[in-house]
């Protein structure tokens, strides 16, 4: 059994800040990266709006880079997932998929979100060379180009309308005849002009070569297949925040996040903090998740104080 001052659990944006800023402050840092370290990031390529980079950064060198200063100031990083934990006191008790058993002093849960995708094969052979489930970090890439948004939700109305600010022309893929979104945003997207809202549709097939999207095949509801020339195809069917190992101690919203005290990381639970997308469901950017983390870390030391 190890004894851990603090615990960080999740290895992108927010996890590896946490663990700069806990480094830094002698608290002897341990990380856990998870299966995906890097996070969501390293699903995208080039960042242009992460601060200090101008001319935009690869996002697996920009997770890169985060990770080994964490690990310069000191900080234990280590491969692996926690699968289970027991809050119910001090110290705060995890296991490993090693089934190690760890003792905590203060936790960080930093495990992100996961965007829902349809499970195409064609969409995962394209993601990151067209297939994006991030507006706000790829879109710039599309201006003036023509690309497709799934969903029929307040955030697929969102980043319709965002990406019809850039681009030419955005078709809105919807399996029903009706929006689920808010009147006000239906409003917004019918009322853009390059936006087209295309009903009762199914995606079947993201269509591609060697450079990327070229298209998406569709199946309409009567049966009618057809296809669209799109360089960009944008997923805004939801996030699922990974926060099902935590559910049973840690209070979260309806859809799975955890929440966290005004002005705060902290959770329901003492000594136990959130930061980056597993606690916001309404920012998901990488600066925001970065700054969550510094955050965390400086309310676990005030905690330990």
């Amino acid at each position: 059994m190890e004894s851990i001052k603090c615990l960080i659990i999740g290895g992108g944006p927010a996890g590896y800040t946490a663990a700069i800023y806990a480094a830094r402050a002698a608290m002897d840092p341990v990380l856990y990266e998870g299966n995906q370290p890097g996070g969501q990031l390293t699903t995208t390529t080039v960042v242009e709006n992460f601060p200090g980079f101008p001319g935009g950064v690869d996002a697996n060198t920009l997770m890169t880079q985060m990770r080994s200063q964490a690990a310069g100031l000191g900080a234990d990083i280590r491969r692996g997932n926690i699968v289970k934990v027991d809050f119910s006191s001090h110290p705060l008790k995890l296991f490993t998929d090693r089934k190690e058993e760890l003792l905590a002093d203060t936790v960080i849960i930093a495990t992100g979100a996961t965007a829902k995708y349809l499970g195409l094969p064609s969409e995962e052979k394209f993601k990151g060379m067209g297939v994006s489930a991030c507006a706000t970090c790829d879109g710039f890439f599309y201006r003036k180009k023509d690309v497709a948004v799934v969903g029929g939700g307040d955030t697929a109305c969102e980043e319709a309308t965002y990406l019809a600010s850039l681009c030419r022309k955005v078709y809105m893929i919807v399996r029903r005849d009706v929006f689920r979104a808010s009147e006000a945003m239906q409003k917004k997207v019918l009322e853009t002009p390059n936006i087209e809202v295309l009903w009762n549709c199914n995606t079947q097939e993201v269509l591609g070569d060697a450079s990327g999207v070229t298209g998406v095949r569709l199946l309409r509801k009567d049966g009618t297949v057809f296809d669209i020339a799109v360089d960009g195809f944008f997923l805004a069917i939801g996030h699922h925040p990974n926060s099902d190992v935590f559910k049973e101690w840690v209070e979260t919203d309806e859809q799975g996040y955890i929440v966290t005290r005004a002005k705060t990381t902290q959770t329901n639970v003492p000594g136990v903090f959130a930061a980056g997308d597993v606690q916001d469901p309404d920012y998901r950017q990488a600066v925001a998740a970065a700054a969550s983390g510094c955050k965390a870390a400086i309310d676990a030391k005030n905690f330990l104080k």
